[in-house]
């Protein structure tokens, strides 16, 4: 097995090339004006992610006994999808927040109120250079998928991975977003265990299944989603990340806010319908109940009142539950990965299974 030590250096490699494969001179002089370029880059250069699901790509591809610098561009391709989700999540969220940084939409409020923007504006104009950002970003994704076929990938490979990423992939993490979002304003009694975890699949499961779907079909050169290392490995991954989703919102109520680069709390002021959320109020009191249904969903709540939320959902063992079901998850996702040969990549995603549950940013 590989240490987690090691695992780490393995990922920030993978993250490594994506990056500069991304920030090489001949893409980043294509985007003009300077506020575009500026925007679309804001996540991506100096305040750069993980690479998790580019680095799952990878070792997808290498696990099915391909190349993995022959995926490079789907694993650039995979990152700026990515991106692109997280500027408009950011606006839809009104997260000012993101990497220890200014959001795309508030940093350029801030730079346009420097232009001579006042109030409703400047925050106008924030808002539409993150929109546009985001769908520069989407048609990039698009634009470096067919880069494969300059590596010698199959095209109808690279035609079908397309229809996957803009069809299926797009319509089912945009429709767990609007659960999302409508979620945080239903009662919370008219919601289940299954639905939210269903939402949480369509909003980070999906574009995981992906990455292990992709990255097996470019080793494998096929497009046969019923093949089964490709099967078995994208839903591997597609488990992980439901996984991932559900430690990330254990983070958001008892992470680290510089770890993070964000403020924790901040589910609990948009009165996000998270498992942990869910098991609270299912098994609280009803002194509980109306305690937290007058903090969640308050964009005024102090950082004590979150508090006080946080407190009942521990003593509730709402946290405790909803991270025993996230393992739950990546045991889960690993039998499904039994059948893949034994190999350094398939140790790879093991460990990359095991880092989703344990990171702890």
């Amino acid at each position: 097995m590989i240490s987690m030590n090691e695992f780490e250096k393995e990922l920030a490699k993978r993250g490594d090339l994506v990056y500069e494969y991304l920030t090489s001179t001949r893409y980043q002089e294509r985007f003009v004006p300077e506020v575009i370029h500026d925007s679309v880059y804001l996540y991506l250069g100096g305040r750069r992610g993980k690479s998790l699901r580019p680095a799952v790509l990878l070792f997808s591809c290498g696990a099915a006994g391909g190349d993995e610098e022959i995926a490079l561009p789907a694993a650039a391709a995979t990152e700026v999808f990515h991106t692109w989700t997280l500027v408009h999540d950011d606006v839809i969220d009104r997260d000012c927040m993101r990497r220890g940084g200014y959001t795309v939409h508030e940093e350029f409020r801030r730079r346009g109120a420097d232009l001579g923007y006042d109030g409703d504006n400047a925050v106008h104009y924030g808002t539409s250079i993150a929109i546009l950002a985001g769908d520069v970003q989407q048609g990039w994704s698009v634009s470096l998928l067919s880069e494969l076929v300059e590596r010698g990938v199959d095209p109808n490979v690279v035609l079908h991975l397309i229809r996957m990423m803009e069809t299926e992939v797009v319509l089912t993490l945009l429709s767990g977003q609007i659960f999302d979002v409508q979620y945080s304003k239903a009662p919370i009694e008219s919601l289940s265990e299954d639905k939210i975890l269903g939402m949480l699949w369509r909003k980070t499961g999906a574009l995981y299944e992906f990455a292990g779907s992709a990255g097996a079909m470019i080793g494998l050169s096929t497009t046969d989603t019923r093949n089964e290392l490709v099967r078995s490995i994208s839903q591997f991954t597609c488990r992980c990340g439901t996984a991932f989703q559900l430690q990330d919102d254990i983070l958001g109520v008892v992470g680290d806010t510089k770890k993070l680069g964000k403020t924790v709390g901040s589910d609990i002021r948009e009165g996000k319908r998270t498992l942990i959320v869910y098991h609270a109020f299912t098994h609280a009191d009803e002194a509980q109940k109306r305690r937290m249904s007058r903090i969640l969903g308050n964009e005024n709540t102090s950082d004590e009142e979150a508090g006080e939320v946080v407190d009942i959902m521990s003593e509730l063992g709402s946290i405790e539950y909803t991270r025993a079901l996230a393992d739950s998850y990546v045991k889960e996702a690993k039998e499904h990965i039994e059948i893949v040969p034994g190999s350094r990549y398939k140790d790879l995603l093991l460990t990359w299974a095991d880092y989703m549950v344990s990171r702890e940013s």
